[in-house]
């Protein structure tokens, strides 16, 4: 006899170690794999989660109708992130929710500094000519004395901004929620960022459109965009009118608002591409994966 069920969500759990599932199944549980190896869709859940005690949850819907429609008593995120989940719903349920916050943290402000240092010396673009038999020169900007936008100032925004002040950017934060009493940056608006800034790096949460056709309007020419939260926070269509007129020189996109992702940016030299990785360092993502289990696991004994 076992505790319970616990159905895997990400499809790449438990890849960079087997320690997080083995902890799950040395508790007395069944872990049961995502079957179909991506994010699993709202229709699945409703196949799949009916008898499953615990979720090891991504980025999957888990709106109302879904958990309703369950047995869970405790899911974990693996990541920060929340807006997947129906917190008032969970709650209503009986369901414990967790979250992995720290996990990510360094992985994504790694990343982050690395990619815009990628689009602004073009070494991608550069790589690509040189395998296609070129010799393509391509004169770039340093990331010193850049003014870089953090829009969200959370933990992953934080330790972003940390890095590109130790390599002598000037950091402004973009963030309703923060103190300025509290940062050594200064706390400025959305719009005084558009029209200052020489990049804006995105880390806020949801899912609500924040870089709009009059965001871009209203950007200084030139503007590097970076976006490692979520592919929602971007107006595609002005996004691009924007690449094409020159308005933004470059775009790093890890999170995309469809995954796996198939659409038009991918026509533009001046994107830079990852498919959502931006925890996908082996120490963090083993972090966020350890810290996931044993919250579920806590949860669950909370619930017994």
């Amino acid at each position: 006899m076992t505790k319970g069920k616990i159905l895997i969500g990400p499809s790449s759990y438990g890849e960079a170690s087997p320690a997080p599932v083995e902890l799950l199944r040395s508790a007395g549980y069944e872990v049961i794999d995502n079957p179909f190896k991506r994010r699993l869709t709202r229709e699945e859940l409703l196949e799949l989660l009916p008898g499953i005690t615990g979720l090891i949850a991504g980025l999957e819907p888990l709106d109302r109708p879904v958990l309703e429609k369950s047995d869970l008593k405790a899911l974990a995120r693996v990541g920060s992130g929340m807006s997947n989940v129906d917190m008032p719903a969970a709650e209503s349920l009986g369901i414990h929710v967790s979250n992995t916050p720290n996990g990510p943290v360094l992985a994504v402000a790694e990343l982050t500094v690395g990619c815009l240092m990628n689009l602004l010396r073009q070494t991608s673009a550069m790589d690509r000519a040189m395998r296609a038999g070129g010799w393509d020169k391509r004169m770039g900007r340093q990331l010193r004395d850049l003014t870089i936008a953090i829009v969200g100032y959370g933990r992953i925004g934080r330790q972003t901004g940390d890095l590109f002040t130790a390599l002598g950017a000037r950091i402004q934060i973009v963030d309703p929620f923060v103190d300025p009493s509290t940062v050594s940056a200064p706390v400025v608006t959305l719009e005084q960022a558009l029209a200052e800034a020489d990049a804006i790096s995105l880390h806020a949460s949801g899912e609500t459109c924040i870089i709009d056709a009059a965001a871009f309007a209203a950007m200084k020419p030139g503007m590097y965009l970076l976006n490692v939260a979520r592919g929602e926070l971007l107006d595609y269509d002005a996004l691009f009118a924007a690449l094409d007129d020159g308005r933004v020189a470059g775009i790093w996109a890890d999170a995309h608002p469809q995954e796996p992702y198939k659409g038009d940016l991918l026509k533009y030299d001046q994107a830079l591409l990852t498919p959502h990785v931006g925890s996908y360092s082996l120490e963090g993502r083993i972090k966020m994966e350890m810290d996931a289990a044993e919250n579920l696991l806590a949860d669950l004994g909370k619930a017994s």
